[in-house]
């Protein structure tokens, strides 16, 4: 293999993204980020002596700019976008479901296919990894357009597996709820977030650096027989109940 892996990580300044991006900068992971915030990306970029990108998923043709600006080959690829729309049945318009599937589900898809190629000239076995949500496998109220789109994600992840073996590996990682940007609006004060931490067995909110580590092991090759794999982080949630 060659001296550094290189590694693609879209949302790379968000919570995941950029605890994630941190981590591989101190294994010695060459990095090329993608975010839509120039001013925070240029920062991390610097902090973390990465190349980057400016663009949103929404926009098709910035998956082609990401091919091209960062380059071939490719060891690794994170897709670390997502929102969190929790909202009743009732209130959810056709945009709303538009908007979780292009940004979790198309959006991964395309990042996959446009770096694809890159991937494939990796000197070992390259590794993608997405993002599923605990809501793709548990029904919880109000999450008909998230889940949706998560579990989306979740057959993207093994048909892609199976696909493009054995020389790329594919999996994602499904948390609960994590103390990032993205969930602050569901963790309005201490007591809401006590309250949903009492939740899971572990009893605690999950932590960037939590679904990070995992993500740093999947993409290395200590990983290099772990594909077509929806792993949980998310302190017991899935399958967990500790109170009868």
């Amino acid at each position: 293999m060659s001296e550094k892996r290189r590694i693609l990580v879209y949302g790379a300044a968000g919570g995941i993204g950029s605890a994630l991006c941190r981590r591989l900068h101190a294994q010695g992971v060459q990095l090329h980020l993608v975010g839509r915030t120039e001013s925070t990306l240029s920062a991390l970029a610097q902090e973390v002596e990465a190349t980057y990108t400016v663009g949103d998923v929404t926009d098709v043709a910035l998956f082609s700019k990401v091919a091209q600006e960062a380059g071939e080959p490719l060891d690794g690829l994170v897709y670390a976008v997502g929102t969190i729309t929790i909202r009743s049945l009732a209130r959810l318009t056709e945009a709303d479901f538009l908007t979780d599937f292009r940004v979790n589900a198309l959006g991964a898809a395309l990042a996959v296919q446009s770096a694809l190629p890159a991937l494939k000239k990796s000197a070992g076995v390259a590794s993608v990894v997405l993002f599923s949500s605990v809501a793709a496998s548990q029904g919880f109220t109000n999450h008909a357009s998230i889940g949706m789109a998560k579990g989306a994600v979740s057959a993207l992840t093994l048909a892609l597996a199976a696909e493009l073996a054995p020389k790329v590996r594919v999996n994602a990682i499904a948390p609960s709820l994590t103390r990032t940007p993205l969930g602050e609006n569901l963790l309005g004060s201490e007591q809401m977030a006590a309250s949903i931490a009492a939740l899971h067995a572990l009893q605690r909110l999950g932590e960037a650096k939590d679904i990070a580590a995992l993500a740093a092991f999947l993409l290395s090759p200590e990983a290099d027989w772990i594909s077509g794999q929806i792993i949980g982080v998310d302190g017991g949630r899935s399958t967990l109940r500790t109170k009868g």
